[in-house]
């Protein structure tokens, strides 16, 4: 069982905290990884991107001209994709890139992520996040105090002062347990968690 040091928003050590082995000391799977990263970037394509096919370009009903005894090459359409403004070859229409990945998988590549910050020393453990007003500068002085710049702030449960306070501080990014991935724990410099949200991912992933 690994030891970590709870500190309060101010930076300081306020208690110890053993954490589950089943969760942050698991043997890191770069494979899950990778697959969580890719699957991940996939689902944020748009898949919106689509042109013409030669059956879809306006025009082209006619033969341009007769079959033989012109001397040029013989043409059923002015619209085959040979010709100017002609239609598309294999032409990408609106589509989904989004791919199934099994539960174990993806629960493989987030205590992989979590076993590789603790054992890089990139992650923070904090009491709890508490503010009562939207105050950016709160933010700022919490960071300059924990001594980070570019993280990633999880807790148990979505604190709205403290997400909007922190959205416009770049490098920052906050989720709650239930919407934490991969892609953004792997991207931060530094991974924050609450105790709140260490005991809800060990529930989760233990």
């Amino acid at each position: 069982m690994a030891e970590i040091k709870v500190r309060n928003m101010s930076g300081a050590e306020v208690s110890d905290l053993t954490l589950s082995d089943a969760v942050f000391a698991v043997e890191v799977n770069e494979a899950a990884l990778h697959m969580a990263v890719v699957n991940y970037l996939a689902a944020q394509r748009q898949g919106t991107q689509s042109a013409l096919t030669r059956a879809e370009v306006s025009g082209g009903g006619i033969k341009p001209w007769r079959q033989k005894g012109t001397g040029r090459a013989r043409q059923g359409s002015i619209r085959a994709p040979q010709w100017t403004h002609g239609g598309i070859v294999f032409a990408p229409k609106p589509r989904d890139y989004r791919f199934h990945m099994n539960r174990k998988v993806k629960k493989l590549a987030v205590k992989s992520a979590l076993s590789a910050k603790l054992a890089e020393g990139k992650l923070i453990v904090l009491d709890a996040l508490t503010m009562e007003e939207y105050k950016t500068k709160t933010v700022v002085t919490m960071m300059n105090a924990l001594e980070i710049s570019n993280a990633l702030f999880v807790s148990a449960e979505v604190n709205k002062f403290f997400v909007k306070s922190a959205a416009n501080i770049p490098g920052v990014k906050t989720a709650p347990v239930c919407s934490m991935n991969v892609y953004d724990v792997l991207k931060a410099d530094t991974l924050v968690l609450t105790v709140d949200a260490v005991k809800k991912l060990e529930e989760v992933y233990a």
